[in-house]
């Protein structure tokens, strides 16, 4: 399998991915709960609470630490998502504390009569702020539907679910469950012809592909720092015009003016210090032929390269995956399988296996150290869907940059196991 960066050395930045189970290694495909944290993110969060911990706005050494800390954090999640300006970033605890926050601004501008869409496909953190919000204020939920045959979003309904009427689209770029992605710089254009805003859950996304906000020209856009080799830590992405000129709820002696504005009480800061690290580390991925040429290159140019990359291994990775599944009697793997579409699908694939509940497999496999998730994984809508959500869900495998073309065969290798012993 096509190799475009030298595993075993990515792999021996990563601490916990030299654990064993039962005197075998630990194998990690619970990527999409959340991903294992390089060396350097960890040095970079021990570093802060070593030597800079304070809050911020001091008049000494410490506290303008933490200043610098926070504008350098801001700007590194600004080239991430290429955002015009680092005070375009918010930080928060975790992007569905970020949602409700901004749901509940927003729908202040919302009257009784006016209508949102939410997408069956997307996380409950993008659908469930915006529901209760909207119950508040008497205003219209629409729904847009996926095709269950694989999972693809049915953004060819979205054109008559929008109207004058609509005040915001909430999308996934990815789904967390399936792995779907989705063309969000479509819905995007759709929606805003509508006169309607755009938000954005880029939280399985982000690990698996680039994101541009500019390019997708969307209103607002979440991530979760800990999906993508860093801490707990929500980021939200808003355009500055509308961060400034939303009502936040905060405590009245606080800044008045974004990115400031929007984050409540006292920060995280060694979390938003191993996020800085996290994004960092992405960038180290970038082609070595970069360095060569442009030696003067950007950290945006560093993670396009490095997301590239990723992209093409992460590709790779899904088609052993999905060719040997096939050899698997009994089963069935949710969502995009065609070989010819693998640019449509991050690597996480929801399973299922004849004679295995849910939890039974995952079990099994836990018990030969591969780490997967089951039930419906906060993806609510999406097991409702598919009417397996009170049948316990389904298995989540999901792989990353860090997994390998073994890890792959040993897992296909366990589930023949297991489907030869209920044959």
């Amino acid at each position: 399998m096509n190799n475009p960066f030298e595993l075993t050395t990515i792999r021996a930045q990563f601490p916990a991915l030299q654990q064993e189970v039962n005197g075998r290694p630990a194998v990690f495909l619970d990527g999409p709960g959340g991903t294992q944290v390089p060396e350097m993110v960890i040095d970079a969060m021990s570093g802060y609470l070593r030597r800079d911990n304070s809050n911020q706005g001091g008049h000494f050494l410490t506290s303008q630490r933490t200043d610098i800390l926070l504008y350098e954090a801001r700007l590194a999640l600004a080239e991430l998502l290429n955002a015009s300006r680092p005070e375009e970033i918010v930080f928060g605890p975790n992007m569905t504390s970020l949602t409700f926050q901004l749901s509940r601004a927003l729908a202040r501008t919302w009257q009784a009569g006016d209508e949102i869409v939410v997408t069956r496909l997307d996380h409950d953190a993008n659908i469930s702020p915006w529901l209760l919000a909207a119950a508040e204020h008497d205003v219209t939920v629409r729904w847009l539907d996926f095709h269950p045959e694989d999972c693809s979003l049915a953004l060819e309904q979205l054109p008559d679910l929008l109207s004058e009427k609509t005040r915001l689209l909430a999308i996934t770029h990815a789904s967390n469950a399936v792995g779907s992605i989705v063309n969000v710089q479509r819905a995007t254009q759709l929606a805003h012809a509508a006169g309607a805003l755009v938000y954005v859950d880029a939280v399985h996304y982000t690990p698996h592909g680039l994101v541009d906000v500019q390019a997708l020209d969307c209103d607002f856009l979440a991530s979760s720092t800990y999906k993508y080799y860093g801490p707990h830590l929500g980021v939200l992405y808003g355009r500055y015009d509308h961060l400034e000129r939303l009502t936040a709820y905060k405590v009245r002696p606080a800044s008045g003016q974004p990115p400031g504005k929007w984050e409540t009480g006292t920060p995280s800061f060694e979390s938003i210090a191993g996020a800085r690290a996290a994004v960092d580390y992405l960038a180290s991925l970038a082609a070595p032929e970069l360095a060569t040429a442009r030696p003067a290159a950007s950290r945006r140019e560093k993670l396009v390269s490095a997301m590239n990359r990723i992209q093409l291994y992460e590709m790779a990775i899904t088609e052993r995956f999905l060719r040997g599944a096939t050899a698997v009697p009994g089963l069935r793997v949710y969502g995009i399988t065609d070989i010819e579409r693998l640019a449509e699908r991050t690597p996480t694939f929801a399973v299922s296996l004849t004679g295995y509940t849910p939890g039974e497999l995952a079990a099994r496999l836990g018990e030969q150290g591969i780490f997967v998730w089951d039930g419906h994984y906060y993806a609510v809508a999406v097991m409702e869907r598919l009417g397996l959500l009170d049948k316990g869900g389904l298995v989540r495998i999901g792989f990353v940059h860090y997994n390998s073309a073994e890890e792959v065969d040993r897992l296909l290798n366990r589930l023949q196991q297991l489907a030869a012993s209920r044959a």
